[in-house]
């Protein structure tokens, strides 16, 4: 019989910075009396891995360049934010009043650069909004490694964050980074229930784990930061990360 279980990780503190947060896990697996095992996937929520690299931002710091304030008077948005959206990113993929779309430096293309408000604790009337990690999968790499140590078995991380698609609407949560499992699982070659050999199939692996790990984090105060995964048959990897997942731009049907 295969079975997947969703462990979620409760708590209110809020995530400081240079936070251990391998610790702050292993604490609130203790209160919930969770045992890792080999085998489990840890998700992490973006906003509290942002939160212990210090990627917050006061706007009322921030000065927009002239390349801003065209894109705020496009979209119709707060300049600060587009400043920051355009360092954040390589690339402006579009820029309408109802949407921005950004390259951002990770490869990933989403709305608003990642950058977002929901959840961030705010300094008295000062604006604050976080940022994504510099490097997902490098963060990702440090806390499998350090959990990996500390627990004496390798456990495989995933940073989850909820994006939009193209093709259909809703945010689905998505592996930004990830380390220790194999992230993109190609199939082709194998044969299917018939004998027919696999052509083009390729198995967002680290994205489909993110994505049920989401349904447990939510989106508003559900206060679930972190999400064990027992059961997902994705394979270890020492060398995967999650711009495996990454299309290449010669190969973006939205370039």
């Amino acid at each position: 019989m295969k079975e997947l279980r969703l462990i979620g990780l409760h708590s209110r503190q809020e995530v400081g910075t240079d936070m251990d947060l391998i610790q702050f896990i292993a604490d609130l697996c203790t209160r919930q009396e969770v045992v890792l095992r080999p085998g489990d996937i840890l998700v992490l929520a973006q906003k509290i891995v942002s939160k212990s690299e210090n990627r917050r931002v006061v706007l009322d710091e921030i000065e927009a360049s002239p390349k801003a304030l065209e894109m705020a008077e496009v979209s119709r948005r707060d300049a600060r934010i587009c400043e920051l959206m355009l360092r954040e990113s390589s690339a402006v993929v579009r820029c309408t009043p109802h949407v921005i779309i950004m390259r951002h430096k990770s490869g990933v293309v989403l709305a608003n650069a990642g950058i977002d408000r929901s959840n961030v604790e705010q300094l008295g009337e000062r604006e604050t909004v976080l940022l994504w990690p510099k490097n997902p999968d490098a963060s990702a790499r440090r806390l499998h490694e350090a959990a990996s140590r500390r627990l004496g078995f390798s456990l495989p991380v995933i940073i989850n964050d909820s994006l939009g698609r193209a093709w259909r609407r809703g945010t689905v949560g998505t592996a930004i980074g990830a380390a220790g499992l194999e992230c993109l699982r190609d199939l082709r070659g194998k044969p299917d229930r018939h004998g027919f050999r696999l052509q083009t199939s390729e198995l967002g692996a680290a994205d489909e784990v993110a994505a049920a790990a989401s349904l447990l984090m939510g989106q508003a105060d559900e206060g679930v930061p972190a999400v064990i995964v027992r059961g997902a048959p994705v394979p270890a990897s020492h060398s995967a990360s999650a711009a495996d997942l990454i299309r290449a731009q010669k190969e973006d049907l939205f370039p």
